[in-house]
């Protein structure tokens, strides 16, 4: 019983032996089969760093999310426009506006030559003067308490404007610009436009980030505050500044999200000069909601965007547009996610086996063809002798 399954075992042999005495062995094949060893050899490494390095998956989902905020990360410098009048604004087309921002922002003041002068957060200096003009017409007399007009832009009788900022603010929020600008105690007592002075001819690098809506809307940086007024937008400093603004910037960083690896943002370092002035610079941007996620199974949710480019010369179209340099976002219904994954090992077994079955079954018809020619030319010179 036990020889009839070990005979049956040996009739299912794949692999028959040949007797060590019909065995041949030359010069050539020797050669063949180091050549072919240190091909297995190389090839077997190659598949194993493959098989160590992560691969990314990538799929195309229909983008369901509702109701989330994303941040926006920037860093732009304007060459020939002061941070005392750069202000960030952004807007979306639920309505929600934030006009003048100032929280996470900071402004570094920089010469001709790109140098920083002074970096620090956005906002105006405190007052000069020890006794600032009253709400009612006169000084601030002792253990009175300050209370300074609005002049004429109070929405109601207890309204107090104490700084230049509050000033303006009310202008704004009425729809008026600064055309008294002399008369404006707050703003002359804090050297307000004696900075504005100072800082002629001055550069500004903004950078910062905003935390808006998850739905398409704008957001600019513009000389002035912006306040709008028959469905149009105007800087309140047009009467301070009656000359032209150059819009000359460079994006040093735009990113819709956090960073991760592979993320291309195609406005980073990018540069844009006008030599005259009065523009409008809009850039029109697609953002696609990305997912990515690592080896390690952490996940960043990010965006990505593509963007197209548009240049208005404000002396061609209305002539109250306003200068600056706008962005206008937009969302992809399109979400991308990546995940970065190891190769199978099976799939790794399956690549090895197919390395070494291929150049073994290569080499030996190479060495067939290499015995079998020697052999022929052998016999032609033995044929050759004879006669």
């Amino acid at each position: 019983m036990k020889n009839t399954v070990l005979s049956k075992l040996r009739n299912l042999d794949a692999y028959p032996k040949v007797n060590e005495d019909f065995f041949t062995r030359s010069l050539s094949g020797g050669i063949i089969t180091l050549v072919s060893s240190l091909a297995i050899l190389l090839l077997v490494f190659s598949e194993f760093r493959l098989y160590l390095h992560t691969v990314t998956e990538t799929k195309l989902l229909v983008d369901t999310s509702r109701g989330e905020t994303f941040r926006i990360n920037f860093d732009v410098t304007f060459r020939a426009i002061p941070c005392s009048i750069l202000s960030v604004d952004a807007m979306d087309i639920s309505g929600e506006q934030h006009l003048d921002i100032k929280h996470d922002i900071i402004k570094k003041r920089i010469n001709t030559n790109g140098d920083v002068i002074e970096s620090k957060p956005d906002g105006i200096g405190a007052p000069k003067i020890e006794k600032p003009l009253q709400r009612h017409g006169g000084r601030l007399e002792q253990n009175e308490t300050y209370c300074g007009s609005c002049f004429g832009a109070e929405q109601s009788d207890d309204d107090c404007c104490n700084s230049c900022e509050e000033v303006r603010d009310a202008y704004r929020r009425k729809g008026w610009a600064m055309t008294n600008a002399d008369l404006i105690d707050q703003c002359k007592r804090e050297g307000f436009f004696e900075r504005i002075k100072e800082q002629e001819g001055e550069g500004c690098n903004v950078h910062g980030s905003l935390e808006v809506n998850r739905v398409a809307g704008n957001f600019h940086f513009a000389p002035g505050k912006t306040f709008h007024q028959s469905n149009i937008f105007f800087d309140d400093l047009m009467s301070v500044h009656k000359d032209s603004y150059n819009i000359s910037h460079r994006i040093n960083r735009l990113a819709f999200g956090e960073y991760f690896p592979g993320v291309v943002n195609p406005l980073d370092g990018g540069h844009w000069t006008h030599e005259t002035s009065n523009g409008m610079y809009q850039y029109f941007i697609k953002v696609v909601p990305t997912i990515y996620t690592d080896i390690r199974g952490r996940t960043v949710k990010s965006n990505q965007y593509s963007v197209t480019e548009h240049f208005k010369d404000l002396e061609y179209i209305s002539p109250n547009s306003q200068p600056g340099v706008f962005f206008y976002y937009d969302f992809s219904p399109i979400k991308v996610t990546f995940k970065e994954e190891h190769s199978s090992f099976l799939h790794f077994i399956t690549n090895i086996c197919a390395v070494i079955g291929g150049i073994f079954t290569v080499a030996g018809i190479i060495d067939t063809f290499v015995y079998h020619g020697q052999r022929r030319m052998k016999k032609k010179m033995e044929i050759g002798k004879f006669r």
